[in-house]
C-alpha cells in the first residue's frame, strides 16, 4: 500500500469567516461543506486536491513553532502547499500585502519557498519546485 498524497489537515481557527475569505483570496480555496456541531462552527475548504478542515475556536491561543519550542510541546511547525505558477504567486503576495518570513523567498536546491502566516498564525510554506518535480539529490 502506498499513500497517494496528504488528503487534508484539521485546524482550529480564531475566525471562521476571515479564514475562509483569506484562503479563498490567497490560494483559491472554496468552502465546500460547513456546519455546526456541539456549538462549534466547522467547514471544509478545498483547493485542487488539497483540503483544510477548519473549526472555529475564538478563545484558543495559537502557538507558532517558537512558542511550541519554548513550552517544550510537540506540534506542527508549518505545513506546505505546492504551487506551479511563480509569477501568479508573486502577484498574489503583492496584491495581498503578505509578509514573507525569513527575509524573503528561500532558494532550496530544487525549489523556491515562501513562508507566510494565515489569519490564525499558522505558518505555511508555499513551495514551487523546478519543473513541478519534487526531487532530491
Amino acid at each position: 500500500m502506498n499513500v497517494k498524497h496528504l488528503d487534508h489537515l484539521n485546524l482550529s481557527v480564531t475566525d471562521f469567516g476571515a479564514t475562509v475569505a483569506w484562503y479563498g483570496r490567497v490560494f483559491g480555496f472554496e468552502l465546500v461543506e460547513d456546519g455546526v456541531e456541539d456549538g462549534v462552527r466547522w467547514g471544509v475548504l478545498r483547493g485542487g486536491e488539497a483540503m483544510l478542515c477548519i473549526y472555529e475556536h475564538r478563545d484558543y491561543r495559537p502557538l507558532d513553532r517558537w512558542a511550541l519550542k519554548g513550552e517544550r510541546l510537540h506540534g506542527v511547525s508549518h505545513f506546505g502547499l505546492r504551487i506551479v505558477d511563480r509569477g501568479a504567486w508573486e502577484a498574489t503576495l503583492a496584491r495581498e500585502g503578505l509578509t514573507v518570513l525569513y527575509g524573503g523567498a528561500v532558494a532550496w536546491p530544487h525549489s523556491t519557498s515562501w513562508y507566510i502566516k494565515d489569519p490564525t498564525g499558522y505558518e505555511i510554506e508555499v513551495a514551487c519546485w523546478d519543473g513541478d518535480v519534487a526531487k532530491f539529490d
